[in-house]
């Protein structure tokens, strides 16, 4: 026996705490191990390259054996080794790290780090262990095999071994409780999860178990667009193909290599949990990056690998890091340059991915500055305008001379489905320079396509184009972008109208001799009298038209600081606006049923207390029309719709009573 002792350990009592608390999770024990073992194999090749050994360092394998009759796991490798020196200072002294000072020796013998760090990586291993031995075999020259044994107490033992090959076994005699280690499956499983793009072949059983290499280590220009789906479905199987990537790959000033996905978004998609995989050399760490990527690209996928990211520290501490700070803002930038570049070059497929990423983008801009500045300009909406049309009318003829005369051919690409975007989208900037003419600094915009329709329809017939803003960020969007430009008016399409689409003739309305009242009047007073709603305001303006009947004969208003004080009101209380009473009732006076409802009047409105039967049916009709307008605004809730329909029960009824006399 070479010596037998005791460990020397800095802090007193370390091994129980490194049974219970040295990971949250015993299985790490694994990775941990692994990971030391191709840190072996790295130091050889680095030794070979600096000249300190001449011997064949042969084919680097890692080598994970079961015996379940003993009840052991073997992790081998065919490494450096250690000798006897080596053990006792970098085993027997639990903290001390052996890679940091290798490190310093040979710093830039090879292409491939070292990954330990901490110095108790292998003592993880009496998390599941009752006991741990190495054997082991240094690559020095006439070398002494040396065999190490420890119970988990602080007493070890270190003898000769008869070991004849270079490298280094862990033996460990699992508990009884830890007996899950010995099943081929979980520890095919783990190695997947841990450790499967380390490039060191590991096998189990003679089969190697581990893909070895790592797509973000790579160098873009070798990985083809096929390379990164395969990467993408191998780490998120059975799901749809992502919308982009961005690869990450410096080294000053912090190392980072990574390649991050947007993925299509699924309703059943929890966007405030990140699903990045942060690795450190190679190696999983944590499913969790949400203190080290901004939190608007927390729906982001992929890999993020780095020896810069404090691992041994709080999430507290993390998040106030100055290193994982400057990460974020290179992370997105480089997402920032990504977007910017698929704009540039392709904004089919930008506006095809901005359906999913867009409200993302958003939140971005509106938490944080640098982001903000890189990607305002390309922030694009759905519009109402004809742009590919507009796109095709700009394109630049080509010609060339014909070969059989003198005539020159128009040789044009004709604009195919293909080549123009599946949706018209514009930004913002294009925007105002295509409407400066009409309606100089001024966006008309809609939150909801379905309920605010009529009032699209009326802007768009009057050649009055609509932005959406319609995904649930863009209430806050909105303010945002009238602070950006503030000489620009931005009004929602039902907030009021303008004088484009209303006839500007009221002065040529003629008077009736006998109520000394325009027809406008008189129709404003109708509506007054049948809904007896005195904080309606109720106005009576004829909607531009070529097709009076293919406009709504009343529409309901919202002007724009009350509903957005309203909103802001609701948000602040987190509950929901509710619809105003003090709105407005936009009457139009040139739809035909609304000239037939005042030919139907009759004056009899002005008449005696008693109502006829056709004084019921002008009010019936009244409510009908404000009926109808509101359902443009809002739903009804049930007694609402329940009143509506008995309404229009009765409507009907009056109106077939008439015709039948």
């Amino acid at each position: 026996m070479l010596e037998q002792g005791t460990i020397s350990i800095h802090t007193e009592n370390i091994f129980p705490i490194i049974k219970k608390s040295l990971y949250s999770d015993h299985q790490i024990f694994l990775r941990e191990l692994v990971s030391n073992a191709v840190d072996a194999i790295q130091k050889l090749k680095m030794v070979s390259r600096a000249g300190d050994y001449a011997g064949d360092i042969g084919e680097p394998e890692i080598e994970i054996a079961i015996d379940k009759d003993k009840k052991t796991l073997s992790i081998s490798d065919n490494g450096i080794g250690m000798t006897a020196d080596e053990v006792k200072k970098y085993i027997n002294q639990v903290a001390f790290s052996s890679a940091e000072e290798f490190i310093h020796k040979y710093e830039g013998k090879s292409d491939q780090p070292i990954i330990g760090h901490f110095g108790l990586g292998f003592y993880s291993s009496f998390m599941v262990a009752q006991k741990v031995e190495i054997d082991t075999l240094s690559y020095q020259e006439g070398a002494q095999a040396v065999h190490w044994s420890c119970d988990g107490s602080p007493a070890f033992t270190l003898k000769e071994s008869s070991r004849t090959t270079r490298g280094t076994t862990i033996i460990l005699s699992l508990q009884g409780e830890e007996e899950e280690f010995l099943e081929s499956a979980r520890i095919k499983n783990l190695v997947k999860t841990y450790c499967d793009f380390l490039p060191v072949p590991i096998k189990l059983d003679g089969e190697v178990i581990n893909k070895q290499k790592a797509p973000w280590r790579e160098s873009p220009s070798n990985l083809t667009q096929e390379d990164y789906l395969e990467f993408y479905r191998y780490l998120y199987p059975f799901q749809e193909e992502p919308l982009l990537w961005v690869h990450l790959n410096t080294d000053y000033p912090f190392i980072i290599n990574g390649i991050l996905y947007f993925p299509k978004m699924r309703p059943d998609v929890d966007v405030t949990k990140g699903q990045i995989k942060l690795f450190c050399n190679q190696v999983f760490v944590s499913d969790n990056c949400e203190e080290i990527i901004p939190q608007f690209l927390m729906p982001m996928r992929g890999v993020i690998d780095s020896t810069d990211i404090p691992l041994n520290v709080s999430r507290s501490a993390l998040q106030g890091d100055r290193t994982v700070r400057r990460i974020g803002d290179y992370i997105a930038k480089k997402v920032g340059d990504r977007l910017k570049e698929l704009f540039r070059d392709n904004r089919e497929q930008y506006i095809s991915a901005w359906k999913d990423l867009g409200t993302f983008v958003k939140f971005g801009v509106l938490n944080d500055e640098k982001f903000k500045k890189q990607i305002e300009d390309i922030i694009v909406f759905r519009t109402t305008a004809k742009l590919t049309e507009k796109v095709a009318a700009e394109t630049p003829v080509v010609e060339v001379q014909s070969s059989d005369s003198d005539a020159w051919q128009d040789v044009t690409p004709s604009p195919s489905s293909d080549s123009a975007p599946s949706a018209p989208y514009t930004t913002l900037k294009e925007y105002l320079e295509r409407n400066k003419e009409r309606n100089e600094n001024r966006v008309f915009y809609s939150t909801d396509e379905a309920t605010q329709s009529t009032y699209i329809e009326l802007h768009k017939n009057q050649g009055l184009e609509v932005l959406f803003m319609d995904s649930f960020i863009d209430t806050h969007f909105i303010n945002f972008l009238e602070r950006e430009y503030q000489d620009v008016k931005f009004t929602r399409v039902d907030s009021d109208l303008d004088n484009t689409l209303l006839e500007q003739d009221k002065d040529k309305e003629i008077v009736d001799p006998k109520t000394n009242k325009t027809r406008s009047e008189t129709i404003k007073e109708l509506f007054e009298k049948s809904l007896n709603k005195p904080k309606l305001n109720i106005r009576t303006e004829a909607l531009k038209s070529d097709d009076p009947q293919g406009t709504p004969p009343a529409i309901v208003l919202l002007p724009e600081i009350l509903r957005r004080l309203r909103e802001m009101n609701a948000m602040m209380q987190q509950g929901t606006a509710e619809f105003p009473e003090d709105h407005i009732l936009l009457v139009n006076t040139a739809h035909p049923l609304i000239q037939n409802l005042a030919n139907l009047n009759q004056g009899t409105i002005i008449q005696g207390d008693g109502q006829s039967s056709t004084d019921q049916l002008v009010n019936l009709i009244c409510q009908h029309v404000y009926d109808l307008a509101l359902m443009s605004q809002k739903g009804f809730d049930a007694e609402g719709m329940k009143s509506f329909v008995e309404r229009s029960n009765e409507v009907l009824t009056k109106l077939t009573e008439q015709a039948s006399k």
